[in-house]
């Protein structure tokens, strides 16, 4: 049976029970207090007995229960009815948002009961699915442009060398294999970002400060060549995640400072802390000046804060992505702030773990 229905039949249910347990009451504290036989005092007095009562009494009350059940199906089909209309509704949007209608909204009216607040709930469920699939959508068209530049680029060549036997095979195979790398970095990167988002990893205690050493000391010569100067500063400070990961966080918002940086004279600070029971880490690198709406959508899919010019350090748009996405996914938040000489402050506040540290 549907809901309604059983909706239906429990108020019908519960008239027929009220019913009967009224006339139980006039049967106990009425009728058992009646003698059994009529009298007759005189010609002006008559008292009916208890069996006269019951034989006018049953029938009405009969005819009453079966008007009481007409009642209780009819009025508890519309009542059920009436009560189920907020569900009809967020069926009927269900339907509509599983065939692809994603910005239908229930927008319940009406009093601020449980069905609002569910229909509420639903509705904010809504956005963010709609805002997830427009973003998985432009990825996906993001991630096949960037992928096809450098299929494009190495058909290119090979055609070439192709139709020209006489091409230098030794600055070929250079530039495919320059072209093939940055196909695999963006391959690995689009790996990484999925990993972070599906949150499927152990947890376990890990300083940020010696991952932030670590990430450093591999970088180093990448901020040499550069003429960046690199200082670490600040505490141990441990968070609870993925030592992998958290990894992949510090080397990347440090290489991203690294690359976006002055040519000359440039300099990245990268700090740790612990304070309140977060576990903070803040990178700060000089750089061009930058206005804060431009700086808000770095960490967005293949966004390089300038012109999409790609050079040797330009990466492939998914360092600062990849940042927020494992940042989200081990509870903290990731900030970044245009500073007022040029650069950035990118800022990632973890929540602190308690326990061994991991080596």
């Amino acid at each position: 049976m549907s809901a309604r229905l059983r909706l239906t039949f429990s108020y019908a249910g519960f008239l027929l029970i009220a019913e009967v347990l009224i006339l139980a009451v006039v049967w106990v504290f009425l009728l058992r207090y009646v003698p059994d036989r009529a009298a007759l005092i005189d010609e002006q007095q008559f008292f009916p007995g208890r069996n006269d009562l019951i034989r006018a009494f049953l029938p009405p009350a009969l005819w009453a229960l079966l008007a009481l059940l007409a009642i209780g199906i009819g009025g508890g089909w519309l009542l059920a009815g009436r009560m189920l209309a907020p569900l009809a509704r967020m069926t009927a949007v269900t339907r509509q948002v599983s065939a692809g209608a994603y910005g239908t909204r229930i927008a319940l009216a009406g009093s601020d009961d449980e069905f609002r607040e569910l229909a509420d709930a639903f509705d904010g469920m809504l956005d963010r699915l709609e805002a997830h699939v427009a973003e998985q959508e432009r990825f996906a068209a993001n991630a096949s442009h960037e992928l096809r530049t450098p299929l494009s680029i190495t058909q290119t060549m090979l055609d070439v060398a192709r139709k020209d036997p006489q091409v230098q095979t030794t600055g070929l195979i250079e530039r495919l294999w320059t072209v093939n790398a940055r196909a695999i970095d963006l391959t690995e990167s689009m790996l990484t970002l999925g990993k972070s988002g599906r949150r499927s990893f152990a947890r376990t205690p890990v300083d940020i400060s010696l991952l932030v050493d670590e990430a450093v000391e591999a970088l180093l010569p990448r901020a040499e060549s550069r003429g960046v100067t690199m200082t670490v500063a600040g505490e141990p400070a441990a968070a609870s995640g993925s030592s992998a990961l958290l990894l992949q966080l510090t080397s990347n918002l440090v290489l991203n400072a690294i690359v976006h940086n002055l040519t000359d004279g440039g300099w990245v600070t990268a700090t740790t802390w612990e304070a309140d029971g977060r576990a903070v880490l803040c990178v700060e690198n000089s750089g061009r000046r930058l206005p804060q709406e431009l700086v808000s959508t770095l960490t967005e899919p293949f966004q390089r804060g300038v012109e999409r010019i790609r050079s040797d350090d330009s990466g492939v748009g998914l360092g600062l992505a990849i940042v927020q996405s494992i940042t989200h996914a081990h509870d903290g938040t990731l900030t970044l702030t245009a500073r007022p000489d040029g650069g950035i402050t990118a800022t990632a506040d973890l929540p602190a773990a308690s326990g061994e540290i991991a080596e």
